[in-house]
């Protein structure tokens, strides 16, 4: 029977710690030094800050959520001791203490480093991307044995990451979309920055592929037929269809709007194209959450059953 608590809580937790990654990603590949710094371009310091914050409940939450699974009581019968040791003598707590090592030290980095932004974006970043990789060490790829196991892991996290940039940059893309158009040079500015998150995002899908495909291998063999054997065949199979959905507005997004609002930008009527761009982009953002919906469902489900 499927845990729905623990499904939402490992989907916000997914969602905020990936955005997280990918916002703090963006400026560095996007922006210039002096435009990071320029918080009316695109203000994404409090909300890093916020998304960090808010992983701490969520994280303890998922590890008090998951703790009485693992022992087979109620979440309200968890105690002090109960979860000291679980956090101690189990793999999963020794990656939950990782995680909240990891998130303190974001934390302050982002209050203190100011007020250059770059050294605040990596700090985020890296931070992230230490945090989702706890999320998945002691996941599916941790029923893999001896060094298949440990390369199955190294590719899970590497997958994450990967989907982590493409989708925090959806968002950071729509955050500088959502305001009105402000002129010319805002406009050139947005175009640019989707160029090379398009750059970025073809790496990043690439990653996602190459990685998925070896998880894929790694969980469930080469027999494609077990995919429709069991429930989490059949929504891994959802998943897949999401993703190859998830390419078609990222592909016009690339080839034809992004261009077209280059020209419009040139010409000075870029209304329109602006409005297309929006448009195809949440198209995009919204298959890119019910993929995460996805993710989260399949991370409380046995590969077969």
């Amino acid at each position: 029977m499927t845990d729905w608590g623990l499904v939402a809580i490992r989907f916000a937790l997914y969602a905020d710690l990936m955005l997280l990654v990918g916002l703090a990603a963006f400026p560095l590949y996007s922006l210039t030094q002096a435009e990071r710094d320029d918080h009316a371009i695109l203000p994404l310091g409090g909300r890093l800050a916020w998304l960090a914050v808010a992983a701490l409940p969520l994280s303890a939450a998922g590890f008090a959520v998951s703790s009485a699974a693992m022992m087979g009581v109620p979440v309200s019968a968890l105690d002090f001791p109960m979860l000291v040791s679980m956090a101690g003598d189990t793999e999963q707590g020794a990656a939950f203490l990782v995680r909240m090592a990891a998130l303190v030290a974001t934390l302050a980095a982002l209050v203190l480093l100011r007020p250059s932004q770059t050294p605040r974006y990596v700090v985020a970043m890296v931070g992230g991307s230490i945090m989702l990789a706890t999320l998945l060490w002691s996941g599916h790829a941790a029923a893999t044995e001896g060094a298949l196991g440990t390369i199955h892991r190294i590719s899970d996290i590497a997958h994450m990451i990967a989907a982590a940039l493409w989708i925090g940059g959806i968002a950071a893309f729509w955050i500088l979309l959502a305001r009105p158009v402000q002129g010319e040079a805002h406009v050139t500015l947005a175009a640019r920055s989707l160029a090379n998150f398009a750059r970025v995002g073809t790496v990043a899908v690439a990653i996602i592929v190459l990685t998925g495909l070896f998880n894929g291998y790694a969980i469930l063999g080469a027999d494609i037929t077990t995919l429709f054997q069991s429930t989490y065949g059949l929504l891994l199979a959802a998943k897949l269809l999401l993703f190859a959905a998830m390419l078609s507005p990222a592909a016009n997004n690339r080839w034809r709007l992004t261009p077209a609002l280059e020209r419009a930008a040139a010409s000075g009527d870029s209304e329109g194209a602006w409005t297309r761009l929006r448009i195809s982009v949440a198209l995009e953002a919204a298959a890119g959450a019910a993929v995460l919906a996805l993710v989260a469902w399949l991370g409380t489900l046995a590969p077969a059953n």
